[in-house]
């Protein structure tokens, strides 16, 4: 007997162990109920004109950065290049994209695309000569809208210097 009193204690000690590891049914249910209940509030409070803004923000930043690419193209291969490099907008207005063109040969030599629920209207050809100035024909300004947030983007036709600004709702 005093066998069977052994084997028995060690099998409820190993059963105390193991249940204060694990977790019961009724534990992980409750927490997933309370996680579910907390995203059920927390999802309607999320500002989705945040994130449509912020695809604003992004493409008024592509946008920049590549007019001061095809600058940069045209300042860089002036020696071979007199007539200089344009990013053209593609498609009505508002764009659904831009290529940036070589004057001297008419070669693309990079596109962008402009998001869907992002509006891009004004200048449609920007022109950048040798020196980094925009041509006499060359468009100045561009306007570029997303969930609430305006900006312009402006040339400055002398030096060819590119600057946004976001305009009040």
């Amino acid at each position: 007997m005093n066998h069977r009193a052994k084997s028995t204690r060690s099998r409820t000690s190993r059963r105390a162990n193991s249940s204060a590891q694990g977790h019961t049914l009724v534990e992980v249910l409750t927490v997933v109920l309370i996680l579910s209940i907390l995203a059920a509030v927390a999802v309607p409070r999320i500002n989705f004109a945040a994130v449509g803004g912020v695809r604003g923000d992004a493409a008024v930043r592509q946008i920049g950065t590549d007019l001061r690419r095809t600058r940069a193209e045209a300042i860089l291969h002036a020696a071979r290049n007199p007539k200089g490099f344009a990013l053209v907008m593609i498609g009505g207005s508002p764009y659904e994209g831009y290529e940036i063109v070589d004057l001297h040969d008419s070669k693309v030599i990079a596109t962008g695309r402009i998001p869907d629920d992002v509006r891009c209207k004004g200048g449609q050809r920007f022109e950048f000569g040798p020196l980094g100035n925009l041509s006499s024909t060359s468009d100045t300004s561009l306007n570029v809208a997303a969930e609430g947030r305006a900006y312009q983007v402006e040339i400055v036709p002398a030096t060819g210097a590119v600057q946004w600004t976001r305009q009040p709702n």
